[in-house]
């Protein structure tokens, strides 16, 4: 029991022991070390377990190039923000859950106030898909993704 309350340890509460810890290798032994925060590769291959997807089909989907993506699956690469957003996009995932797998993907979560973050919010809450998402990126002048910023 005292293993599965740790494991539901929220942000807030955690952040909390680290401002009151004393010392830090102890806070990251016991607290940081008993919240189970799965890798990204096994992350995404869990999820489509439970919604009964094959990975070719998401991988398809997030516009991602065959090869790269099965490596995305098998962790022997990682993930750049780009990829996670496009996986989210292949998993027709909602904001939160993006921002979820972007922080499983230890990546900055996307951000409103950011003209390329909105434009990509708006095509999760809107449930577009790759192409509609790049079509409205495009229409709107703003970065394609998996593309360098314009003043790069």
């Amino acid at each position: 029991m005292a293993d599965e309350e740790q494991k539901e340890v929220g942000t807030i509460t955690l952040l909390r022991r680290l401002f009151k810890a004393t010392n830090l290798e102890k806070f990251i032994k016991e607290d940081l070390k008993s919240v189970d925060v799965p890798t990204f590769h096994e992350y995404i291959t869990a999820l489509c377990a439970e919604r009964g997807e094959v990975k070719e089909r998401i991988i398809n989907k997030a516009g991602i190039e065959r090869t790269f993506g099965h490596q995305l699956f098998n962790g022997t690469r990682k993930p750049s923000r780009e990829k996670a957003i496009q996986l989210a996009i292949g998993f027709e995932m909602d904001t939160e859950n993006t921002q979820k797998l972007l922080r499983i993907a230890r990546s900055n979560a996307l951000y409103p106030k950011i003209d390329r973050d909105a434009a990509i919010i708006y095509c999760l809450e809107h449930h577009m898909t790759y192409m509609e998402t790049q079509e409205t990126l495009h229409v709107h002048g703003i970065t394609l993704l998996g593309r360098k910023k314009k003043d790069e």
